[in-house]
C-alpha cells in the first residue's frame, strides 16, 4: 500500500525558537516499511500546503497518516484530511499522536467522515495492523472510528525493535533547536514516571518507563549525519546506569556530537555523575522546567520538588558548564506585580528563561479539576503561549505583560548582541550554509507581539473543542489512561523513581 504520512505546521513557539525532526512519524514510518508498504513523509515545517497537493497528485496513496501530537493542530488536520477526501476519495484517512488520543470521538465527529480512523496510543504496532485490514478497522485495539473505540492498546515490549527511518524526512538542514543548527532527534528512553497535574506524558504512558538498549544507541548515533542531537526524552537520565552505558558506547564509537537534553531538577541533583560526564561528551544545553518560584504553586502542581532543589539544580548546572533554559509556568491569574516579580528574578539568574501560559489540556487532571471555566474552545488557542482561563488584568493587558516581559528577558540571549557574541558560531553556520540559527535571533519581535495574541481570540471558531462541563461524567486517573494498565513490577519501579524524588 502507498501510505503518505503528513506532519502538520509549526506552532507559535516553534517559529522562532526550534523546528525538531519528527521523530514519532519516522519511527512509524519504519514499521510500515517493515510490514512492506511503500513510505513517504512530508513535513509541513519545512514545506507548504502546495508541495504537499503535489505529492498527493504525484504519489497517489491509498493511506494518509497525519500526527497530532499537539491540540492546536487539530483544525489545520481536519481541513487537511477534507481536502484530501476531496482528492482521493478512496484514500484511508487516519491520524495518530499524544493529543488526539485523548480526544477521538470529537475530532471524528469535526471530520465529518472525512477522518476514517485514529489510532490511539504508540503507533508503530497498532499502525501496520490498521492498513492490514483497512477499511474495516472498527474494534480494533488502539483504534477508533465513527462507530466506536476499540480496546486499549498495549505499550511496546520493547521499544528498541523499531526505530526511526531517517531517510523519509527531506530537508534536514532545516532541524534546529537554539543554536545547534542543524539538529537532529532521539529517543533513550520512553514515559515517564511521575504524574504532575498539568501533564499528560503519565496518562499516556502509564507513568511507564522504558530504556533504549545502549549499543541500539550507540548504532543510532554513529549513522545520524547532524552534528548535533536533540534527546526526546521527557526527563533524561532517571536510571543513572543507563546513561553511564550510552556514555561507554559513544566513548568506544568515538562519536563526537553536541546535545540538548530535557530533564527534572531533583534526577540532576541525584545524579550530578551522570551529567557531569555528558557534559565532557558534548551535553551543552539542558531543558529544566521549574515551572514556578512558589512553593504552594509547585505542590499544586504535583512536581515533587521544592524551590530550594531548583536553585540547587541550576547551581550544579552551572558548575558543570552546562547552559540551562528554564520554564516558568504564566498563571492567568498573575497582576503586574507577579509579572515584574518574574522579570526581575529573570533578568539576575544567567539562564535563559521562557514564560508559557498555565493550559488545562484534555488527558490532564488539571483539565477536569481546575475550577476556572475555560473562556475559549479553539484548539487553536491551546499552546502554552495563549489565556484559555479568565484572567485577573483584561485580557489585552496580561498579553502586554506577557510580552513585555518575554521581551525583556529575551534581550539577553536574542537580537544583535547575542549575534555579535556568538559570531564564530553564525560565521561556521553560514559557511555550511545554515540560517536557522540567525533568522531566530531577530524573529521575536515579529511572532510574539500583543495585537497578534489579543487578535487571536476574535478568530472564528470552526471546530469546537469539547470543554470538561460537556463530558457527561468526570474521568479518573485510571480513566484518563490511554493504554493498557502497566505489570504491577513496572507500577512498583516507576512509584520507588517518583517518590525517591520528594
Amino acid at each position: 500500500m502507498r501510505v503518505l504520512l503528513v506532519h502538520p505546521s509549526p506552532l507559535l513557539y516553534s517559529e522562532v525558537y526550534l523546528r525538531l525532526e519528527p521523530l514519532g512519524m519516522e519511527c512509524v514510518g519504519a514499521a510500515l516499511l517493515a510490514a512492506g508498504h511503500d513510505v513517504r513523509l512530508i513535513d509541513l515545517q519545512v514545506f507548504k500546503r502546495p508541495d504537499l497537493e503535489r505529492e498527493l497528485a504525484r504519489f497517489r496513496p491509498q493511506a494518509v497518516g497525519f500526527s497530532v501530537n499537539y491540540l492546536a493542530n487539530v483544525p489545520e488536520v481536519i481541513d487537511l484530511a477534507k481536502l484530501i477526501k476531496q482528492r482521493l476519495p478512496g484514500a484511508f484517512v487516519f491520524c495518530g499522536g499524544h493529543s488526539i488520543s485523548f480526544i477521538t470521538e470529537e475530532v471524528i465527529a469535526h471530520g465529518d467522515g472525512a477522518i476514517d480512523a485514529i489510532v490511539t496510543g504508540e503507533g508503530e504496532t497498532t499502525t501496520p495492523m490498521m492498513l492490514e485490514q483497512a477499511p474495516d478497522v472498527d474494534g480494533l485495539p488502539g483504534v477508533a472510528t465513527a462507530r466506536g473505540k476499540g480496546p486499549r492498546p498495549t505499550l511496546q515490549t520493547d521499544i528498541n525493535a523499531i526505530r526511526p527511518a531517517r531517510h523519509l524526512t527531506r530537508r534536514r538542514r532545516r532541524y534546529f533547536i537554539g543554536e545547534l543548527d542543524p539538529c537532529a532527534s532521539i529517543e533513550f528512553s520512553r514515559g515517564c514516571p511521575w504524574d504532575c497535574s498539568f501533564c499528560s506524558a503519565w496518562t499516556f504512558y502509564g507513568r511507564s518507563y522504558r530504556l533504549a538498549d545502549p549499543a541500539v544507541i550507540g548504532d543510532e548515533l554513529q549513522a545520524i549525519r547532524e552534528p548535533n542531537c536533540f534527546i526526546v526524552d521527557d526527563v533524561a537520565f532517571v536510571h543513572p546506569e543507563h546513561g553511564m552505558a550510552i556514555a561507554d558506547e559513544i566513548e568506544k564509537r568515538g562519536i563526537k556530537k553536541r546535545y540538548y537534553l530535557e530533564t527534572r531538577c531533583d534526577v540532576l541533583i541525584r545524579n550530578r555523575e551522570v551529567f557531569a560526564r555528558w557534559a565532557k561528551l558534548g551535553l551543552c544545553y539542558m531543558f529544566l522546567g521549574l515551572e514556578s518560584l512558589d512553593a504552594d504553586q509547585l505542590k499544586l502542581f504535583r512536581k515533587r520538588v521544592t524551590p530550594n532543589q531548583n536553585f540547587e539544580a541550576l547551581e550544579i548546572a552551572r558548575e558543570l558548564g552546562i547552559e540551562v533554559a528554564i520554564n516558568l509556568i504564566t498563571d492567568p491569574s498573575w497582576d503586574e506585580e507577579k509579572f515584574t516579580a518574574a522579570r526581575e528574578w529573570a533578568t539576575r539568574v544567567p539562564e535563559i528563561v521562557h514564560l508559557t501560559v498555565a493550559t488545562p489540556y484534555p488527558g490532564t487532571e488539571l483539565f477536569h479539576t481546575d475550577r476556572r471555566r475555560l473562556t475559549t474552545d479553539d484548539y487553536r488557542l491551546f499552546d502554552i503561549q495563549h489565556a484559555v482561563t479568565p484572567t485577573k488584568l483584561p485580557l489585552r493587558e496580561f498579553y502586554a505583560q506577557l510580552v513585555e516581559t518575554q521581551s525583556i528577558i529575551n534581550r539577553k540571549f536574542m537580537g544583535w548582541k547575542t549575534a555579535v557574541d556568538v559570531s564564530r558560531i553564525l560565521a561556521g553556520q553560514l559557511a555550511r550554509g545554515q540560517t536557522n540559527f540567525l533568522r531566530m535571533l531577530f524573529k521575536f519581535a515579529s511572532v510574539y507581539n500583543v495585537d497578534r495574541f489579543h487578535g487571536d481570540h476574535d478568530k472564528p471558531v470552526v471546530y469546537g473543542m469539547r470543554k470538561p462541563e460537556d463530558y457527561p461524567v468526570k474521568p479518573t486517573p485510571d480513566d484518563l489512561m490511554v493504554h493498557v494498565k502497566v505489570s504491577t513490577g513496572k507500577r512498583r519501579e516507576s512509584a520507588e523513581v517518583a517518590s525517591s524524588s520528594v
